[in-house]
């Protein structure tokens, strides 16, 4: 059973099938802060790190944000990009950014046929595992367990990073209209992080969230009705910005 069609299932028809060993970790990325455009310290540009690294509730162990504001937090802990969005970026502005560049801690490789975690096949609210999953002990209390609560947002960081190489303007507004920026998680469980572990989908309490839809909704000119955008603001783990998008856009009789 592929990710896309348990989309379109609720989580009791296919409770059994979970958990499921959907993905491998391919690289694990942390950053230090350090000078950055317009007077700013940032630590967006993230490097591949060769050794297992803490995970607790304010992310991985060695990895820095330098504007404390608007990135890291509790909800914000981890980041994880498809390897696609580079692909879609270089494709369209005749680039060769390299992963790694705009920030992401997490990637991963698809396996046993299924399609790759992106804004398609990923939900609010799922919960993944980050290495092994005993089906004796029903779960390895080292392996780190992230849900994920929110898209990221592309700032203008964005733009400035790859600006140091290009003079492409405003790639940040391209990325948000193709809502292809990735998504940020919360730490469900510490654990300790390395490439190469197995990624397993543990939890899906919301198979109609998908990021894409999210962007989709929250990007509309349009109104909808109650009924479209209710079911969004009762989900337990949206982070709450989103949710008050989401209710402006609620059609007023």
């Amino acid at each position: 059973m592929s990710i896309q069609s348990f989309s379109q299932k609720h989580i009791a028809d296919f409770n059994q099938d979970l958990p499921l060993h959907i993905a491998n970790l391919t690289c694990v990325r942390t950053g230090k802060a350090m000078p950055f455009a317009r007077e700013a310290m940032s630590a967006i540009d993230k490097a591949p790190i060769k050794a297992p690294v803490t995970v607790n509730f304010m992310g991985l162990s060695t990895d820095e944000q330098a504007d404390r504001r608007h990135h890291g937090g509790p909800l914000k802990a981890v980041h994880q990009l498809p390897i696609a969005t580079y692909d879609k970026i270089n494709a369209e502005f005749g680039l060769k950014v390299r992963i790694g560049t705009l920030g992401e801690n997490l990637t991963t490789e698809a396996v046993n046929g299924l399609p790759e975690m992106d804004e398609s096949t990923v939900c609010i609210g799922d919960v993944y595992q980050y290495g092994q999953y005993d089906q004796d002990k029903k779960d390895s209390e080292e392996s780190v367990q992230l849900r994920i609560v929110q898209p990221r947002r592309p700032c203008y960081k964005i733009n400035d990073q790859i600006g140091q190489f290009t003079k492409v303007p405003n790639i940040a507004a391209w990325v948000t209209k193709q809502g292809i920026a990735g998504w940020y998680f919360q730490v469900v469980r510490d654990g300790m992080i390395d490439a190469d572990l197995p990624v397993y989908l543990i939890e899906r309490p919301y198979p109609f969230a998908t990021l894409e839809a999210l962007w989709q909704l929250s990007n509309s000119k349009e109104k909808f009705d109650a009924d479209v955008i209710e079911p969004w603001l009762a989900i337990e783990y949206l982070e709450d910005s989103w949710k008050t998008v989401l209710a402006k856009k609620i059609q007023k009789d």
